[in-house]
């Protein structure tokens, strides 16, 4: 009885492993299809897992000028492939920085042989340099994307300050590749360093520094915004605190010296009502080593930092730092100059700019804003986001610009797109 209980129960199983097999077999294929993609599905889940780096790199945003680096200027030079190289920490010393950034910029790792420390670097230039004025940037951006604007904003900086400094602080363009590209400068002498930024060096005793770690144990989020953007904001800052001197945007034209400005900021637009500022930018700062004011901004950033709006860690934060002040009676010691300094045209007119005159009214009306810009203006916001697609075009008034403030006379970017 017992033994023909067993013998039922394996051909029950027999049987039931025959109706698995052939529902399994009779399943459309689709069905079939579906069941094996969420096996998969799941499989990829259970082996893939996702690091995140203390700072998170940040796609580069292309530009209109990858691949054309300097070529107008000097097709003779053969730039090899990018290599970053390291510089470990600290800094000392005068200096004039230009600094600007993205994740192949600021945020990026570290890769090859290490080098002498950003301080010692540093402090090596400017003793070998006599410089008569310091002058900051910054490149945040890929070697690629550095064009003719930025090239030109170099190149009319030192028309007009022969004797100066610069260094550009920027991971990207410390390399035999930075070199080559800034190599006719240095070939006539001028006094330009590419080197790559050692923020935790930069920003230690400000308040920047504690904001710093708390971005790298990402503590908090650094916002839609780029982070290299942020960090440039907070970069020009801290840089003028320590040091003093200019820090300067890549998208201008310098049409005079700067050297006799002192502790100034630029207004971008009044009320025309009071005649009083209702905006500044800090795309040109000019301040002594420690100014109390930069101390502010500094303080500002870190502690209202957002990045996910525009503008509130760069012009807005100036603008609300320096609206809770006086400047007639404030013992801070800076001055606010007029729009027609830095910000002579609005971005929403800077197109007209470019443009030829194509009547004689035109060609009046050119003349007179020519002169009041050589007159009253000491650089000239270009705007890059409205105007990094639009050509010069001959006799315009950037063309015309451009023509008095130029070193290599002779480039093809004077008719090139711009």
């Amino acid at each position: 009885m017992e033994e023909s209980r067993r013998t039922e129960q394996v051909v029950f199983l027999q049987k039931l492993k025959r109706l698995i097999v052939s529902f399994v077999c009779c399943l459309p294929m689709s069905l079939l299809g579906l069941l094996i993609m969420l096996l998969l599905i799941y499989n990829s889940f259970s082996v893939f897992s996702l690091y995140l780096d203390p700072i998170p790199p940040i796609k580069p945003t292309p530009s209109l000028y990858q691949h054309q680096v300097l070529h107008h200027h000097h097709p003779s030079i053969s730039l090899p492939s990018t290599e970053t190289l390291t510089s470990s920490s600290k800094s000392d010393s005068s200096l004039l920085l230009a600094v600007k950034e993205t994740s192949s910029g600021l945020v990026q790792k570290p890769k090859g042989k290490s080098r002498e420390s950003f301080k010692t670097r540093i402090k090596s230039f400017l003793s070998k340099s006599s410089c008569e004025s310091l002058f900051f940037m910054t490149w945040i951006s890929s070697i690629e994307s550095f064009g003719d604007r930025e090239w030109f904003t170099i190149e009319s900086l030192f028309k007009s300050h022969p004797n100066s400094c610069l260094i550009l602080v920027s991971n990207s363009f410390d390399c035999e590749r930075g070199t080559l590209i800034l190599k006719p400068f240095t070939d006539k002498g001028l006094k330009v360093l590419a080197i790559k930024p050692d923020f935790t060096y930069i920003f230690k005793n400000t308040s920047a520094e504690k904001w710093y770690e708390r971005l790298k144990k990402r503590m908090f989020s650094p916002g839609v915004i780029p982070l290299e953007q942020n960090l440039s904001n907070l970069l020009r800052l801290v840089l003028l605190y320590k040091y003093g001197g200019i820090y300067l945007d890549t998208d201008f034209i310098v049409l005079k010296s700067l050297t006799n400005l002192h502790n100034v900021i630029g207004a971008q637009a009044v009320d025309v009502v009071t005649r009083k500022w209702s905006r500044l930018n800090n795309a040109v700062l000019i301040f002594d080593k420690n100014h109390p004011l930069l101390e502010k901004f500094i303080n500002e950033f870190s502690r209202t930092f957002n990045g996910n709006r525009w503008g509130h860690n760069g012009p807005y934060l100036v603008s609300r730092v320096v609206a809770r002040f006086n400047t007639s009676s404030s013992d801070l010691g800076f001055s606010v100059l007029p729009p027609s300094a830095f910000y002579p045209v609005d971005w929403t007119k800077i197109s007209r700019f470019y443009r030829a005159s194509a009547n004689e009214s035109e060609v009046n009306w050119s003349r007179k804003r020519l002169m009041h810009l050589r007159k009253h203006s000491f650089a000239v916001h270009l705007w890059n986001r409205e105007s990094k697609k639009l050509r010069i075009e001959e006799g315009g008034i950037i063309h015309q610009l451009m023509s008095d403030s130029c070193i290599f006379c002779n480039s093809s970017s004077l008719h090139s797109t711009y």
